[in-house]
């Protein structure tokens, strides 16, 4: 596949957040295109739009308001529609018992949110690089699991 930049969705409800993300991924050596959304139901509304630009990759809050990240999980790996995306929950310390339960629903994802601007553009860095390969190589993303902590 020849791609020349990623789309990328981050959904959280804290503007300093989104402002992270947007700021760290505009950085990247590769091309990105983000779009934001502070809840899960107008991330789910976008997405389910037919006229949608499908992600390559959507980083969704674990305590994201609205429809809440589980139950956009859910609907986002029901639908065939979505079955090239890969999705990443990020989150400040939850229980690993939690963090299991986010791969048992479907995330390749779980991403230990960091409280510093640093180390977060260190692990979003990492993610978006393996991403970008794998959207480029051809790789089967159905194998794809990663968890950043």
């Amino acid at each position: 596949m020849n791609k020349e930049f990623l789309n990328v969705i981050v959904a959280d409800n804290d503007e300093n957040t989104l402002i992270f993300f947007k700021n760290i991924l505009k950085e990247l050596k590769i091309s990105i295109k983000v779009q934001c959304f502070s809840n899960g139901n107008s991330l789910m509304e976008y997405l389910n739009n037919d006229d949608a630009v499908v992600p390559e990759l959507v980083f969704i809050n674990y305590r994201i308001p609205g429809k809440e990240s589980m139950e956009c999980l859910k609907d986002i790996t029901s639908n065939s529609k979505f079955s090239n995306m890969v999705t990443a929950i990020f989150s400040d310390a939850i229980p690993e018992s939690e963090i299991e339960d986010i791969f048992v629903q479907g995330a390749h994802i779980f991403m230990k949110k960091p409280e510093c601007f640093e180390k977060l553009k260190k692990v979003l860095t990492e993610v978006i690089t393996i991403n970008w390969q794998y959207h480029t190589s051809g790789l089967n993303k159905d194998n794809f699991i990663l968890k950043v902590l």
